[in-house]
């Protein structure tokens, strides 16, 4: 079995649990997508369609800058990526995160952290910015156990 990394982006500290419960439960590197400029509070107001990231949501062409991309993507076979679902998908800063790196021949398996949807087009949506992996849907994690969390890992 090839060894796995964890990469999440978490504006509030939701995802970012998942993220840690995922990395132990899988025994592997934890790596967090961290936005050049922070979002604030009011940058999240997904209510204000001049916050920050309505802006960004609605250009698909929009990538927010991240701060450090200097890890070695080549040491790992398969990446599970965790994200908030803004507006029924990734954020645009998992485009960018896709984008900073080549991911041929990677299986990427998603899990996200949601106030009520699902993936939405979320898979066909991330695949232009990694077309050479296999990007594939996992799993939402809200208020889920370590159990489930083990579980779900095992399965993969």
């Amino acid at each position: 079995m090839g060894k796995k990394l964890v990469a999440y982006f978490s504006a509030s500290g939701i995802t970012k649990k998942a993220a840690e419960m995922i990395a132990q439960a899988a025994e592997s590197d934890l790596y967090e997508i961290v936005p050049k400029q922070p979002y604030s509070k009011a940058d999240l107001n997904w209510m204000d369609k001049k916050s920050r990231s309505s802006i960004e949501m609605s250009d698909k062409k929009f990538r927010p800058k991240i701060l450090d991309t200097d890890i070695n993507i080549d040491r790992y076979d398969e990446i599970i990526l965790g994200f908030p679902i803004w507006w029924y998908v990734a954020p645009a800063i998992i485009n960018t995160f896709l984008e900073s790196y080549d991911f041929s021949g990677k299986k990427i398996v998603l899990f996200a952290t949601s106030g009520g949807s699902g993936f939405g087009n979320t898979v066909k949506e991330l695949m232009p910015s990694a077309p050479d992996a296999n990007i594939v849907e996992g799993k939402i994690l809200n208020n889920i156990s370590k159990q489930d969390v083990e579980n779900w890992v095992k399965s993969l």
